[in-house]
């Protein structure tokens, strides 16, 4: 009979584990859903540097200084950026939007490929080289920038910290 209790308890608490990572607030495993043609380490590489940036200094309103002419919006470096990881965030290209639906949506004129993509809510904008969510973790960019070297970086960069601040708990109104 101890024996049986103890299978059982044991098929029970095999089965718990087993479920475990996909309960509600289960914590996923470190890393990113790579949908680019960038090594895993690139991505690392570009994580990192936007840890140390926000570890410096954290701009709250970059878009509003380039929209409205606003004052900065800059608070001391937050350390805790250095522990926020990535868990199971997703990095993917989307294609382009044609000049043709830039032009009849915005009235922007921009040869193809026009560097932007459609910004869904709740973006500040309509078109943007990138966005991310936060819930679930998730950057996209405009896939004619995939293989501009140091601009891709850059524009992850700034998708990445956003996704560190959103974590943080930073307003990302003006990001």
């Amino acid at each position: 009979m101890d024996c049986f209790r103890s299978a059982i308890a044991l098929a029970l608490a095999a089965c718990l584990c087993a479920c475990s990572s996909s309960l509600p607030g289960a914590a996923q495993p470190v890393g990113f859903i790579n949908q680019t043609h960038h090594t895993e380490q690139d991505l690392w590489a570009i994580w990192k540097a936007a840890q140390q940036s926000i570890a410096r200094q954290v701009d709250l309103n970059p878009l509003q200084r380039t929209l409205y002419n606003a004052q900065p919006d800059l608070h001391p470096g937050d350390s805790r950026a250095l522990d926020i990881q990535p868990r199971r965030f997703k990095v993917a290209a989307e294609p382009d939007v044609s000049s043709g639906q830039l032009f009849a949506e915005v009235g922007l004129s921009r040869s193809d490929p026009t560097g932007l993509i459609s910004c869904p809510q709740p973006c500040n904008v309509q078109f943007a080289a990138a966005y991310s969510f936060h819930e679930p973790e998730l950057t996209r960019y405009a896939a004619s920038w995939e293989d501009e070297g140091n601009n891709f970086s850059t524009i992850l960069e700034y998708e990445f910290e956003n996704q560190i601040l959103a974590a943080l708990g930073y307003s990302l109104r003006w990001r």
